[in-house]
């Protein structure tokens, strides 16, 4: 979130301190990330110690705070955990939003910088740690599983039928309708790819395991002495495990290397894996499909945002740039034209 949430700072202080029993005299908005639902802050407490904050309205899902606890409580270094309240809980309630705290790890994020070789590696032995473990089934049963729903591709052709014929008054709204215009055959072969992929895997036997479910580079944070942190626990789910690894060479952000590139450092730490080259591309395609359904919803059905808007829009156009998500999810599909045969359609 970009601009601040309708809430009163001093109401924040006041949770810390009835929560937390923190007294913060310093409380900073933090403009980060692409989620009009979360923002952040980071609180100086009176004895100088720093801390983030994080707020969350609408959909919370308790797995998000209390997954990254029990995975830094197994000895995951790479995961930073949230603090306990004074009655031993992961959030705290203020008006619409769940109040979450952590300690504040000063860094940026794998948008801003290019990740060294032990980076990548250390990256790869934390994904491969997540991959492997074996969770309580108290917690397992909380944990999304993947079904491959149709939701977001039929959200999509619902929005490319609007760009048709809607008018739109707001400013990126206009460009959001142009661009499923312009794009809107290519768009369309995106879905129906998606969707044979979906078929073939549903009936596949699962193998799945504990998935992050967004590790792009804007998740990844690098504090001022090197280490590396995966955050933003919000969308954990039980997936193959290709539901992460599409995020590797998959042209996700991370910079100064090229796919190739990324994959050889990131698996130099992962280790060997047999990867579905099915999996894979139906993940990178679903990728891009969410990100139309999301911001269309974000950019159509509001004028709302101020300048989140700008910036979603900029992500959503990125996707069409040459060598980009698009022309990746592209590459790596070597299954759906089969399936898909020369009807355009999907059999029956």
């Amino acid at each position: 979130m970009l601009e601040k949430p309708d809430l009163d700072e001093e109401q924040i202080i006041a949770c810390l301190h009835e929560a937390y029993g923190l007294v913060a005299h310093q409380l900073e908005f933090l403009p980060l990330g692409a989620d009009i639902n979360s923002a952040v802050y980071r609180a100086l407490i009176s004895d100088g110690r720093p801390y983030f904050v994080k707020l969350r309205r609408g959909e919370f899902n308790p797995i998000a705070v209390t997954l990254p606890r029990f995975l830094s409580d197994q000895g995951i270094p790479q995961i930073i955990a949230p603090l306990p309240t004074h009655r031993g809980e992961l959030w705290a309630h203020l008006e619409s939003f769940r109040l979450s705290l952590y300690p504040f790890v000063e860094g940026r994020d794998g948008f801003e910088v290019v990740l060294f070789p032990r980076q990548w590696a250390d990256f790869g032995v934390a994904l491969k740690h997540i991959h492997t473990l074996q969770l309580p089934e108290s917690l397992a049963s909380l944990i999304p599983r993947e079904t491959y729903p149709p939701q977001f591709r039929e959200q999509v052709n619902r929005f490319l039928e609007r760009a048709k014929v809607d008018a739109c008054s707001d400013s990126v709204a206009i460009k959001v309708a142009q661009l499923l215009r312009d794009q809107g055959a290519l768009i369309r072969d995106l879905i129906l790819r998606a969707e044979a992929l979906a078929h073939l895997l549903y009936v596949q036997p699962d193998g799945f395991v504990l998935c992050h479910g967004d590790a792009h580079a804007g998740n990844i944070l690098i504090d001022q002495a090197g280490a590396l942190y995966i955050v933003d626990w919000d969308n954990p789910i039980l997936a193959p495990k290709e539901r992460d690894l599409m995020f590797i060479g998959g042209a996700q952000g991370f910079r100064g290397v090229t796919p190739q590139e990324e994959e050889q450092l990131f698996y130099r730490g992962y280790g060997p894996a047999q990867v579905d080259p099915a999996a894979l591309a139906y993940y990178r395609y679903e990728r891009i499909i969410q990100d139309i359904a999301a911001f269309g919803e974000q950019l159509l059905d509001s004028p709302d945002g101020g300048d989140d808007r700008e910036q979603s829009f900029r992500y959503l156009a990125s996707n069409f740039l040459p060598g980009n998500t698009i022309d990746v999810a592209y590459r790596s599909d070597a299954f759906s034209d089969s399936i898909i045969g020369r009807s355009g359609t999907l059999p029956g």
